[in-house]
């Protein structure tokens, strides 16, 4: 069921004008059981819990029509959270990754981040081709912990134009 959701974002994306939609490259080193985090609407918060600081732990979004997605992970403790405002948007995703996802950073339109885990391991720096795009959906692997994953933006607002 999840890979027929996931199938039918993409599809619907691929309709789209293809400068509109990008994804990025896989990072971290995958292995354990694949996961997509979707939602239907704008992305309005994050929710991300770190081991001890040492790395992520497990990680969910909220969408604004469809609410809290399942965790990606495991729960533990209290999670570090980012609230969107109505026109703020996730624009890139930093970190770094050993076995899994060691840390995140979401920065948003706004300048503002959420930064989660420790920052050893190999660094990553992931953002939308087109200056207009937003994060949409993560997908990516899951052993216990995420141990890899891919962005997926896209121009949600039909008013933005090619320059």
């Amino acid at each position: 069921m999840l890979y027929i959701a996931v199938f039918a974002l993409l599809g619907a994306c691929a309709l789209a004008d293809n400068s509109h939609y990008s994804f990025s490259e896989s990072v971290g080193t995958g292995g354990g059981s694949s996961f997509s985090v979707t939602g239907e609407g704008r992305i309005t918060a994050i929710r991300v819990w770190e081991l001890y600081n040492t790395y992520i732990y497990g990680f969910q979004f909220r969408y604004d029509i469809t609410g809290w997605t399942p965790v990606v992970g495991y729960i533990s403790g209290e999670p570090l959270e980012l609230e969107l405002s109505d026109d703020e948007r996730i624009i890139q995703i930093s970190g770094k990754y050993a076995h899994h996802i060691q840390s995140l950073i979401f920065v948003t339109s706004k300048g503002r981040s959420l930064h989660v885990g420790q920052p050893s391991g190999h660094s990553f720096n992931i953002y939308p081709s087109h200056p207009d795009a937003e994060l949409r959906f993560l997908s990516g692997w899951v052993n216990g912990a995420p141990s890899s994953l891919q962005a997926h933006w896209a121009v949600l607002d039909s008013d933005i134009t090619d320059d």
